[in-house]
């Protein structure tokens, strides 16, 4: 009893050393805000970036050869959104790529790393994704010239949180699960990606002016990001700027990516120097 007391009594003394936890919500915030990045895809987009009053409320066109997607309204309208979802459906359909009604969700939805985002996370998503205003936007149905498969995997169980100590398996589960860096990344075979070759470059993608190769993010030096310092692959993920100082290009989510946290930024970094070193895809 005497060891508690004493032990409140110093916490209360030395205020600036405890640590209050983020609320569900908060930490949604946060992943929303940062390497999650949700609104890259799901906020329409102007000229001067997102606009004003339609976060999440979908209609970005993505067209591929394979197909003409639209990015879906997940704001909590009842008619054009997910507000009738109810938590377990939403959560189906990020790491399982399930609607309500059993259809399946098709790219470019990163279900196939979506699936290993930890329950507490997904959850943390959902209460964001709870409290985002409302907005009434019918959005066109996605076109698919490709077979979808009839699932991405049996359906996930229960899925624990990674340690955030643990800066390699962390940093991992950021540019995976989290951020899915190792998608748009890594090279496609036969229309998978090829994740025994991860981060050294994929296809093709369309961003807002023209065509985009993500590049090489293993450590190889010649290929890759090998010779580049820490700070300068901070600088690539929060401003989109590359080790020349040169601008890289949209649709990477510099905006989002520019408040991940500084911790989460080392892990990150931590975890593409571990990587193997590959020559570029391609």
């Amino acid at each position: 009893m005497v060891r508690l007391i004493a032990t409140a009594l110093l916490l209360a003394a030395l205020p600036g050393m405890v640590v209050q936890a983020e609320t569900l919500y908060e930490r949604g915030a946060y992943l929303m805000g940062s390497i999650v990045a949700c609104g890259n895809c799901h906020t329409p987009q102007g000229p001067n970036g997102p606009l004003a009053g339609k976060e999440l409320s979908g209609g970005t066109r993505f067209d591929e050869p394979p197909f003409t997607a639209y990015a879906p309204n997940i704001t909590p309208d009842r008619e054009t959104g997910i507000g009738s979802w109810t938590d377990a459906q939403i959560v189906a359909a990020i790491r399982e790529g399930k609607r309500p009604d059993g259809s399946l969700i098709g790219p470019p939805m990163p279900i196939e790393v979506y699936r290993g985002m930890s329950d507490a996370d997904v959850a943390a998503l959902v209460a964001y994704l709870r409290k985002v205003k409302p907005v009434r936007n019918a959005v066109p149905k996605s076109v698919y010239r490709m077979p979808l498969p009839d699932s991405y995997g049996p359906p996930v169980g229960a899925v624990a949180e990674v340690p955030a100590h643990d800066r390699l398996a962390y940093g991992a589960y950021l540019a995976g699960p989290l951020g899915h860096c190792i998608v748009c990344h890594s090279p496609m075979v036969e229309g998978r990606r090829d994740f025994t070759k991860v981060g050294a470059g994929g296809p093709p993608i369309a961003g807002p002016d023209g065509p985009v190769v993500p590049p090489n993010i293993t450590p190889d030096r010649a290929h890759g990001i090998g010779a580049w310092t820490d700070a300068q692959i901070k600088r690539a993920i929060t401003q989109g700027i590359d080790e020349h100082g040169r601008a890289l290009s949209p649709p990477m989510a510099y905006r989002y990516y520019a408040r991940i946290r500084a911790s989460d930024l080392d892990a990150i970094v931590d975890y593409l120097r571990s990587l193997k070193p590959l020559a570029s895809a391609g």
